[in-house]
């Protein structure tokens, strides 16, 4: 391992503002080659449909599928990887199962109208999505809570068919990723992953039917393909690499606060991991824990590489501060380490998630908590929201014009429209008027 060198800032620099910005830039490259990759393939699933899917499966994952229909996962062997899990890994799985459904269920949104004292009708209108594809990664790393975190905002939402995609390289699957799909009701799952799997979604095949939106975490060339495919389908977001900021005022065991930059970092060299303080000399102990604890990590060195990269150990004046630091961040993740959570939240705007308190570990989140853990990053806090419930739900606006309203309301859009040289319109309303 190489020396540890972890970014230092304080607030009261002339330059800190600049330092920050700096800091915080990441630009996933526009690799051309791959963007050429992805296109390619998005247009010969359009065309070729199965055949082309089944050559790409068995090219990209090392399988030997003979036809499309074997990429068929069977119910029966979603309840044999049920069955056969440990009893203490099913009930980790059902208790953030219902956990992440009791959340979601707060989330619906309901219709709703009113009438207008002429008799006219105005309202909304809620409906689900029919079909959403869920995109989970495979094998090796493979992520049950990604099923939870996905299916279960869907299946409350009432959407109609959820259909999970998820790559088999060299046939391997993974028990606890097809267990969280039958305890959570996933309707048909595909062994098939990569570009390929959202071109197959997004346009349809034989095999694989056609969905209204793609969700779920892959890699760049998901990624890619998801932008490529945006307007055909809806899709969630396009997710950078994850993020953790922690606002400590220096009365947190170091050693937490440490293994809690360490739970982001260790994603991959790309992930970012701050702290903010008012106490320099916390700063010293957290670096300290840092070097410490970080030999004994199994994944040390991608957490060396995201902290030398991307880490940083920000001094503040006060929290009041931290906590204006931490709306320019706008993290994914944000930890409120310090006496008083709640009133500090009153000055945060910005963020994916906030855990409140010394006790409340981002991990938590990430599994069991309740909350989604599918949230804004790069910066996109600042205008998006984690995923829910109202993802896969619809909005329809209701309008039922009474004879009197139709009236008032015909002369007012009669002005309007011909004011725009719209005259159809005009006519159009004053046709009801009496």
């Amino acid at each position: 391992m190489t020396a540890l060198n972890i970014t230092r800032l304080n607030s009261s620099d002339s330059d800190f503002d600049s330092l920050l910005k700096h800091l915080l830039t990441w630009d996933e490259a526009d690799d051309l080659e791959i963007h050429q990759q992805v296109l390619s393939i998005i247009n010969s699933i359009r065309k070729e449909g199965d055949k082309t899917l089944l050559n790409y499966t068995n090219q990209f994952d090392h399988t030997q599928f003979k036809k499309a229909s074997e990429l068929n996962l069977s119910v029966e062997i979603l309840k044999q990887a049920w069955d056969t899990l440990s009893a203490e890994k099913a009930d980790a799985l059902q208790t953030a199962a219902n956990r992440i459904r009791a959340y979601a269920e707060e989330q619906k949104m309901h219709s709703w109208q009113y009438t207008e004292d002429d008799g006219t009708v105005l309202g909304q209108k809620i409906t689900a999505l029919d079909r959403v594809g869920l995109y989970v990664p495979g094998g090796k790393a493979a992520y049950p809570s990604s099923v939870l975190m996905n299916a279960i905002p869907a299946k409350v939402a009432g959407v109609k068919e959820v259909i999970m995609v998820v790559p088999t390289p060299h046939g391997e699957t993974n028990q606890l990723v097809l267990a969280a799909a039958y305890t959570v009701g996933v309707d048909r799952i595909f062994t098939i992953g990569g570009a390929q799997a959202i071109a197959a979604l997004a346009y349809g095949t034989k095999t694989i039917p056609a969905v209204d939106k793609i969700v779920g975490p892959g890699n760049i060339y998901v990624a890619t393909a998801k932008k490529m495919v945006f307007g055909k389908v809806g899709i969630d977001m396009i997710a950078g690499p994850s993020e953790i900021l922690v606002i400590c005022d220096g009365k947190t065991n170091p050693d937490w606060i440490a293994m809690d930059l360490f739970s982001q970092a260790e994603h991959d060299e790309a992930a970012q991991a701050i702290l903010i303080s008012d106490n320099a000399h916390f700063l010293d102990q957290v670096e300290q824990s840092i070097n410490r604890l970080l030999p004994e990590m199994e994944r040390k060195n991608i957490i060396e590489a995201s902290l030398n990269n991307r880490g940083a150990l920000i001094k503040v004046e006060t929290l009041l501060q931290a906590a204006e630091v931490a709306n320019t961040i706008a993290p994914e993740h944000l930890e409120l380490s310090v006496e008083d959570p709640e009133t500090l939240n009153q000055h945060i705007r910005h963020a994916g998630a906030i855990f409140m308190g010394r006790y409340t570990a981002e991990a938590l989140g990430d599994y069991c908590a309740g909350a989604n853990h599918v949230l804004p990053t790069s910066g996109t806090a600042r205008y998006s929201s984690p995923l829910g419930v109202y993802d896969f739900q619809k909005r329809s606006s209701l309008i039922n014009c009474s004879e009197i309203g139709a009236d008032t309301l015909g002369k007012t859009a009669s002005i309007l429209a011909r004011g725009e040289g719209l005259i159809a319109h005009a006519r159009s309303a004053e046709y009801r008027i009496k």
